[in-house]
């Protein structure tokens, strides 16, 4: 395993700060609450922490509208309180990541207020501005993931900009040599103050086609979805030239020892890919979502894994997401008893896992009433079930008031269940869900198989799913019951002894049988 790089080997888990811990009262959690859990996350087994915005911001989309990319916003703290925090992480042998917005500022940020000042400002070009046609109409046909058109009127200087989310989010011109010269500085400032690596934000935005042409409509479309999805973005994402960007980064970031870049890139697996490179200048790990947007069957999450495994260019790391800050939780999405399968499934499968915060405590989806909806998407989108709230709310520590996240109300409704549903409850209960994840934590960082080995279909069917994990003479199987029903494993690997069961009742028998809902690993030396 010395071969491999603790970001091939261990474990990513990310950290929504507003929801994580409060350490001074004011009802959203901060980086000195973050500090104060390091212990619990060591005992928990990551490699690394990674830390939605902490930057400066107005908050139109919760600090991913940043106007200051080298500072810490007061409500999180200061730049001491990270650098402190990087050092106790260290200390712990946990990395420290950080969000890397490239694609857009905040409206308030001074490089767009000086923009906006005149059409002769010399940071005019710093974003996308444009007349429009002839007749007053937006340059083109172009939408905002938020809803609405991507492009913003401003009349004072009578051009509009372009905005791929909010409007308060102007995009940046990134074929200004300034804008990339100021935006790679961003990253050096903070790889020198000891940052180990970046998930960089909405990077397949960050250009779009210079003749601006309009998208084409998508078939597929119904008016139950946003209407973001009506426009085949192939004109204002996922540019050509974005992959030369990919490679300065790269190179940056490889100035500095054991440094890593994950990109959030919803796409397709044949252009996710291409995103690791060529020649080791990409991304060391392009995000793969595909888990959560995979129905939940066998045969489904087989070829799934199948397609990306063939896909993968020589040499790159695969890596796999079942949760984040923007999608339903697990457990809501698969439901409680199959969460402890996905469970499984992610710390076994190869490549690089990404925990979400609360997912290893079985959290769910938290209703949210009108009246404590924070989310500008819930706003912009309403009916569509589009709002992040319900997946954002504060993590469960104790059954004490505010589920010892905080002396006050949280920012956001806590789940009904926290008194139950909540890390104090679980660690003492060796039956539970987070006794679960730290057991498979700690089976994958002592087996080479788990943690770097090949990977081997066995056996797929409706109810199924039977693979191998090898490393040297080292090999454990893993067989997942994705149904509600008792399933007879195949003959090869029905007489291997039991290492563990989702279930935490069973180990060293042979698993003839899977019972509903389990997952086993396997002994086969």
């Amino acid at each position: 395993m010395s071969s491999f790089l603790w970001w091939q080997r261990g474990i990513v888990y990310q950290i929504y700060p507003r929801s994580f811990m409060d350490s001074n009262g004011d009802g959203t959690g901060d980086l000195v609450g973050i500090l104060s859990r390091l212990n619990y996350l060591e005992w928990l087994g990551v490699e690394a922490i990674w830390i939605s915005p902490i930057f400066p911001s107005p908050m139109a989309d919760f600090g991913y509208d940043v106007s200051d990319y080298t500072d810490v916003h007061p409500l999180f703290g200061t730049r001491d309180d990270l650098d402190r925090l990087v050092e106790a992480a260290h200390a712990r042998n946990i990395r420290v990541l950080l969000d890397y917005v490239p694609n857009h500022t905040s409206d308030q940020h001074p490089w767009f207020v000086e923009s906006r000042r005149s059409r002769a400002d010399p940071r005019r070009d710093w974003y996308l501005w444009h007349a429009g046609r002839e007749n007053g109409s937006p340059p083109n046909n172009w939408l905002s993931v938020f809803g609405g058109s991507a492009w913003e009127w401003d009349a004072p200087t009578r051009e509009f900009y372009y905005h791929a989310y909010l409007k308060e989010q102007p995009d940046l011109n990134w074929r200004n040599p300034e804008v990339r010269a100021a935006m790679l500085d961003v990253l050096r400032f903070w790889f020198e103050r000891g940052i180990d690596g970046f998930r960089i934000d909405a990077l397949r935005q960050v250009f779009k086609d210079v003749e601006l042409r309009d998208n084409p409509p998508n078939p597929g479309w119904t008016p139950s979805q946003p209407p973001y999805e009506s426009l085949l973005p192939v004109h204002s994402t996922d540019q050509p030239e974005l992959l030369e960007l990919v490679a300065e980064f790269r190179d940056l970031a490889d100035a500095y020892p054991e440094r890593v870049l994950i990109g959030e890139l919803w796409l397709p697996i044949e252009r996710l890919v291409a995103y690791y490179g060529v020649g080791g200048r990409g991304l060391h790990l392009p995000f793969n979502f595909h888990l959560i947007l995979s129905a939940w069957n066998p045969r489904e999450i087989a070829a799934l894994i199948d397609t990306y495994e063939a896909a993968l260019p020589a040499g790159a790391w695969p890596n796999w997401v079942l949760g984040n800050h923007d999608r339903q939780r697990v457990a809501s999405r698969v439901g409680a008893p199959q969460a402890r399968v996905a469970a499984m499934l992610l710390l076994t499968l190869r490549g690089t896992p990404t925990l979400y915060q609360g997912d290893e405590i079985g959290m769910q989806d938290v209703p949210i009433p009108p009246e404590a909806v924070q989310d500008p998407v819930e706003w912009r989108l309403p009916g569509l079930g589009r709002g992040r709230d319900p997946e954002r709310t504060p993590m469960q520590w104790d059954d004490s008031p505010n589920a010892g996240f905080s002396q006050v109300r949280p920012w956001l409704p806590l789940a009904a269940d926290y008194q139950s549903v909540n890390v104090a409850a679980q660690k003492s209960d060796t039956r539970s869900m987070l006794s679960l994840y730290r057991r498979l934590i700690e089976l994958r960082r002592a087996s080479p198989a788990l943690s770097v080995g090949s990977y081997h279909q066995l056996y797929v069917d409706d109810t199924t799913l039977v693979f191998e994990r090898d490393a040297g003479d080292q090999r454990r199987v893993v067989a997942l019951n994705l149904s509600a029903d008792e399933r007879a494993l195949p003959d090869a690997v029905g007489s291997l002894p039991v290492i563990l069961s989702t279930h935490l009742d069973r180990a060293a028998e042979p698993a003839t049988v899977l019972r509903p809902h389990e997952g086993v690993l396997l002994d086969s030396r």
